[in-house]
């Protein structure tokens, strides 16, 4: 299979960062597995994509940490070379809470790993693929939710603005760096079947709030990996600032 180029997925060992980094792998791309904590499961994605004959690596780290956004892409430059493609998928949700109970810990972890986290990536691989900095171009997929739009009352209202920080970032990214062969664009998912609602407090809140879904149903992590691929292949080459609702019409 001729290459695709080499892409680096943060928060790629499960959900929706894992398929994206099984979907890039089987249409040609090296890919990055970056994970923060669970080793394992970022090994048995990088073992999956190895045994389909692809290539991976599963490189740890932080992105709200500047020195481990840093390792992760000359991880990359050293086992693949540099990227032409980052999805900026790595984030986190606290439990569901109403703001008058957040303190400024919860707060400066959201937006440190969600949009901190995203600009850090962002920088690092413009520095590579620019071609301001003699790079050969690329694309950069950001990865929002529809709380962004719906603002996740009595539940997430801080998450739901760290991604409508994402939102903006993509918009005046894609505006920044049009002329240098860098497209940005965001992928804006809806309930997707991931463990992210575990994290929040409530495994089953897809099953709650299906009848507020026009689809009545969650969407599954590959349903949005699909949408992360277009926006990186050559069919999307006139596409840049776009915010791509995967949400099953909600």
């Amino acid at each position: 299979m001729k290459s695709a180029g080499v892409m680096i997925v943060t928060g790629g060992g499960r959900g929706i960062g894992a398929a994206t980094a099984r979907l890039a792998a089987k249409k040609g791309y090296a890919v990055c597995v970056n994970y923060l904590r669970d080793r394992s499961a970022a090994e048995s994605v990088v073992h999956e994509i190895r045994n389909a004959e692809g290539r991976a690596v599963a490189v740890a780290g932080d992105v709200a940490l500047e020195k481990d956004v840093v390792h992760l892409f000359q991880e990359c430059d050293r086992s693949f070379g540099p990227p032409t493609a980052l999805v900026n998928n790595a984030g986190v949700v606290e439990r569901q809470s109403r703001v008058e109970a957040m303190d400024a810990d919860r707060l400066q972890r959201m937006f440190a790993t969600n949009v901190i986290g995203a600009f850090l990536c962002a920088r690092e691989a413009i520095k590579r693929m620019s071609t301001k900095h003699s790079g050969k171009g690329g694309a950069i997929v950001n990865i929002s939710s529809a709380a962004a739009r719906l603002g996740s009352p009595g539940e997430y209202v801080d998450y739901a603005a760290s991604k409508g920080a994402i939102d903006t970032m993509t918009v005046g990214l894609a505006k920044e760096l049009a002329a240098e062969g860098i497209r940005v664009n965001c992928v804006r998912p809806g309930f997707v079947h991931t463990g992210i609602h575990a994290a929040g407090g409530e495994p089953d809140r897809i099953e709650r709030l299906r009848n507020g879904i026009p689809m009545k149903r969650g969407g599954e992590p590959e349903e949005v990996a699909r949408a992360v691929l277009w926006l990186l292949s050559d069919e999307a080459s006139y596409s840049t600032g776009a915010i791509l609702d995967v949400t099953g019409g909600r």
